[in-house]
């Protein structure tokens, strides 16, 4: 079990926030298929954007079952704070701060990651949020990278203030903003955390199997796993760890009658969110992602691209899925994206 402030969650596994992919559609089935939290796209503290369309359907939790996590972004105190309050308004339960993000989009204006580089403003911010929550009995959680260049690794340091300025929970990736998604994550760092804190720590980064989880728990000693890249397009791959870090072993491949309806009912979720043109559109790469490795796949990625309406795309997804079942029972087992 895993506690955040005054939740206990189902089990130790959190879905990374991920812009353009942790929507609310994403965040139901992979807490369905498995993780035991997850958090959302990171929202803006900039108020002028909190009407835009991108950032409401950020902002929709419509159905989704609590803790409700939100993370938000920016590069000042009191905007933080006032993003903070303005999200629990909407529902959020647990307020999440990016400091991860390597977007240069983001760190251009020293916002996600780049807020390493100047750690008596990231502590500013933390301590600005946890005061706006405390109030509500919101927990607030901290996302961050191991420093900004490998010269410059500070998670320890931040990661001790932030935990003094009363931060529930630490994710780590293990990687410094300077290697992007590049290269390989290292554990050592997130580890060297884990031993400087009393509050739990997640690990992120490269965990896109269930050797790889049990192998990134035992090098850490962390309380928790974040999983984001590899469960694009294999969101059950949060059951299939949770069952090797309980039972030991895999579980079978899923059927693939079961992938078909999975996938389905993500799209009449996803298309009921974004109506059907911004839909459409936004669901082909989550499509592309479950059929990338599959046979006909490529194909078949090909032809969806094509397909401009709701109806034709859900169509073409379940009948390559008809298709594929006629000769596989069970989906074929195929390594992360």
């Amino acid at each position: 079990m895993l506690r955040i402030g005054p939740y206990t969650l189902p089990n130790n596994l959190i879905v990374a926030p991920m812009a353009g992919v942790t929507d609310r559609p994403f965040r139901m089935l992979a807490r369905r298929l498995g993780a035991g939290h997850a958090v959302s796209e990171m929202i803006t503290s900039r108020k002028e954007l909190w009407q835009t369309l991108k950032t409401a359907r950020r902002a929709d939790h419509a159905g989704e079952p609590g803790p409700i996590a939100v993370q938000i972004a920016g590069t000042d105190a009191a905007m933080m704070a006032e993003a903070a309050a303005h999200n629990i308004g909407l529902g959020a339960q647990i307020i999440d701060i990016n400091m991860g993000c390597p977007a240069k989009k983001v760190c251009n204006k020293w916002a996600g990651s780049a807020l390493m580089r100047d750690e008596p403003l990231a502590l500013a911010i933390v301590e600005a949020v946890v005061a706006q929550c405390a109030p509500h009995g919101v927990p607030v959680t901290l996302k961050m990278r191991t420093g900004w260049c490998e010269a410059e690794k500070n998670a320890v340091r931040i990661a001790r203030a932030a935990e003094a300025a009363g931060v529930a929970l630490i994710a780590v990736h293990g990687r410094t903003r300077e290697q992007g998604y590049g290269g390989a994550a290292e554990y050592a760092t997130i580890a060297a955390v884990k031993a400087a804190v009393g509050v739990p720590v997640a690990a992120n980064g490269d965990i896109d199997s269930p050797e790889k989880a049990a192998t990134v728990l035992r090098a850490t000693g962390a309380d928790a796993l974040m999983i984001g890249r590899a469960a694009q397009g294999r969101p059950w791959l949060f059951g299939d760890v949770a069952h090797h870090l309980t039972h030991g072993g895999h579980r079978p491949p899923p059927a693939t009658h079961e992938v078909r309806g999975w996938l389905l009912a993500h799209l009449h979720d996803h298309y009921a969110l974004y109506g059907e043109q911004a839909g459409v559109r936004s669901a082909r790469k989550h499509i592309g992602w479950a059929v990338h490795a599959l046979p006909g796949g490529t194909a078949f990625r090909a032809v969806m691209n094509t397909l401009t309406e709701a109806q034709a795309q859900w169509r073409a997804v379940a009948d390559f899925f008809d298709e594929l079942g006629t000769r596989h029972e069970r989906l074929p087992r195929v390594s992360a994206v």
